[in-house]
């Protein structure tokens, strides 16, 4: 194939996924307009979300990485099936996800403590970052998967997609089960 083949055809296999991706920051950023409110009552909260998006990205980038790689190179089929490598796989990004939501809600509070800087209950903090990190580790496993797999069967490579689907489905979910951490603490406390 040429450079100039090879590039159009990457370029048209992302060019939807990135529009998609476009609307999916745009919902995340409306979402985050409505938790400026809580602000006020869970102070420190803003200063994880950068953190928390960005940790999704690394721990399901990862695991969309492995997939696509076994995808290519015959170690995986495109299909849900007890597989040990599709197994470990998630198994490994699900506990990572989750594990480093509560390291985000401990650091972030250590943070504020040392900097001197207002901070919700320590508990607060890490019970809606546990929260968003199990209820999104849940969806952007089987949300990656199902993508990856769906456009594998159309012949399309995965390497072109993984980037921009990750990061639209972190943006989209972990923004909005953020939000709903935060209404399921503030109700609870």
């Amino acid at each position: 194939m040429s450079v100039r083949r090879d590039f159009w055809s990457i370029y048209r296999e992302a060019l939807p996924v990135l529009l998609i991706a476009l609307g999916g920051g745009l919902f995340a950023g409306l979402v985050l307009e409505d938790i400026l409110e809580s602000v006020e009552r869970f102070p420190g909260l803003l200063v994880m979300v950068p953190v928390f998006l960005a940790t999704r990205g690394n721990v399901y980038g990862a695991l969309g990485g492995r997939i696509s790689s076994g995808l290519h190179q015959g170690l995986l089929e495109p299909r849900f099936e007890r597989n040990e490598r599709l197994v470990n796989a998630v198994l490994a990004s699900f506990i990572n996800g989750i594990g480093i939501s509560i390291v985000i809600g401990v650091v972030t509070w250590l943070a504020l403590l040392v900097l001197g800087w207002e901070a919700a209950a320590l508990y607060e903090l890490v019970g809606i970052m546990l929260i968003a990190g199990v209820l999104t580790s849940v969806v952007m496993i089987a949300g990656l998967l199902l993508v990856i797999f769906f456009f594998y069967r159309f012949g399309l490579d995965p390497d072109n997609l993984v980037g921009p689907i990750v990061t639209t489905l972190g943006d989209i979910f972990g923004m909005a089960f953020l939000w709903f951490s935060i209404l399921l603490v503030g109700a609870i406390l």
